[in-house]
């Protein structure tokens, strides 16, 4: 799963032209995120190529929820040209690339606020600390819901299948089967895909790479599975909670770090095979997760997921035996050792749940924490006395408590940066207090009657 960190491939401006011509291209899709972790595109015809290729594009940045304010609006796109891809699925008039860009300011200088140079600065400072990669390997979880006859989603699930089922149960399997093919006609290398726990739910996890490929490969998935679920005629939403009574969707983030080739987690020596700098990198995210779990877990929605009794983890703690902890360390040693975060969720933007993650590692590298002991009983069967006795706290159980944790937090706030922070801030601050004046059918239900 996480083996021997790979470097990128290296995509020159040159190739992109010939590959143009070759494939009939006529149409370029320049990507970006914006703060919120939605994929935003400036779509240009063929003909803008070296505009494209020589940094001339620009869009209006005001008009992106968390990027700037009216009079600092010009922004320009640098696109990566190793992010080179051709869509598989072709329109009567072409094929459509994309290319996946950095935002920059009128004068050429990285833009603090855009999420994607922002993980490239916090993986420079790894660099810097001595570490060639950060390795990700996500496992990110959907629902697949039928469309009504105006394209809209429904509630109704596609199927009534449950854990690893297959036809005729799992009616989502052909399209399942769909994406994945879709995905490696991409280049995605495809280790599993099944059916999940709840009705109607699945997963499909591709191999690792580093950060900023790892979050540049989640964006482009959800891409693709929207694209062809809506050919099935289904609508895939990565909404953590759609349903009452049954599991979320989670992205469990397993991830590795590595120096001249060599797992850092691994040592063979000690009685786990963790090496001391994984302990000190567990630890640092454990004491940060109160303060990660607004990023990696960034709506109100989240937060229905994040519940006793549907697997999700609501403890603060570590295990090598059971999965009702925040962290797992699974079996594999060797090249394949990792920690897997199990709170994060498919709304999570990437880019920023990626950088905050990985310094708050660092943070527990650099300053030589060490974790409380591992648990290897189930958490959701102790009781509040037992878990205060072996020091396991609670994950924030609202976005408001997140957001004052992530508030709380030097090192977390740091991992974003000034700009993103307090965009991010503002953003979700806006969304809880909505929230706070909806009423929803549970409380009419409740109360309306009974008062």
């Amino acid at each position: 799963m996480m083996g021997v960190y790979m470097a990128r491939k290296t995509i020159t401006a040159d190739e992109i032209r010939q590959s143009v011509e070759k494939e009939n291209v006529r149409f370029l899709r320049l990507m970006f995120t914006d703060i919120n972790g939605i994929i935003k595109n400036v779509e240009v015809p063929v003909s803008q190529l070296e505009k494209v290729l020589a940094n001339k594009i620009t869009f209006d940045g005001s008009s992106i929820d968390g990027f700037v304010r009216i009079e600092e609006a010009d922004m320009l796109l640098y696109p990566d040209f190793n992010t080179w891809l051709l869509f598989p699925w072709g329109g009567e008039h072409g094929k459509v690339a994309r290319l996946i860009c950095s935002v920059h300011t009128p004068d050429g200088k990285p833009f603090p606020g855009d999420p994607r140079n922002n993980l490239k600065r916090i993986t420079e400072q790894m660099k810097k600390a001595g570490f060639s990669a950060f390795n990700i390997g996500p496992e990110p979880e959907f629902f697949l819901f039928k469309l009504d006859d105006d394209g809209k989603p429904t509630m109704k699930l596609n199927d009534k299948g449950s854990y690893f089922d297959f036809a005729p149960l799992d009616l989502g399997e052909n399209c399942r089967r769909d994406i994945v093919l879709e995905l490696e006609k991409m280049g995605f290398e495809v280790e599993a895909s099944h059916h999940e726990v709840a009705p109607g739910q699945h997963e499909i996890d591709f191999r690792y790479a580093d950060a900023l490929d790892a979050a540049d490969n989640i964006q482009t998935f959800k891409l693709v599975v929207k694209s062809i679920a809506r050919k099935h005629g289904l609508y895939a939403t990565f909404m953590p909670k759609p349903l009452q009574g049954i599991n979320g969707s989670g992205m469990h983030i397993n991830m590795s770090l590595f120096k001249d080739g060599q797992n850092v987690f691994y040592d063979e020596t000690t009685d786990t095979q963790l090496s001391e700098p994984a302990m000190h990198f567990l630890a640092g995210i454990l004491e940060h997760a109160r303060g990660l779990t607004a990023i990696n877990n960034p709506t109100v929605n989240s937060y229905k997921r994040l519940v006793p009794g549907f697997e999700a983890p609501v403890y603060i703690a570590w295990s090598q035996t059971n999965r009702s902890p925040l962290i797992r360390i699974p079996q594999s040693r060797g090249l394949s050792t990792r920690l897997e975060l199990r709170s994060v969720d498919p709304t999570a933007n990437p880019y920023l749940a990626i950088a905050a993650i990985l310094e708050a590692g660092l943070d527990g590298m650099n300053n030589g924490l060490t974790p409380e002991e591992g648990i290897d009983r189930n958490i959701y069967r102790m009781q509040d006395s037992e878990r205060k006795a072996n020091h396991i706290q609670d994950l924030p159980s609202t976005l408001h408590n997140a957001l004052k944790a992530l508030e709380a937090d030097p090192i977390v706030k740091a991992a974003l940066g000034e700009h993103l922070y307090q965009s991010f801030k503002d953003s979700k601050e806006l969304e809880w207090a909505a929230y706070r004046q909806s009423v929803s059918e549970w409380e009419r239900d409740q109360y309306l009657e009974l008062y």
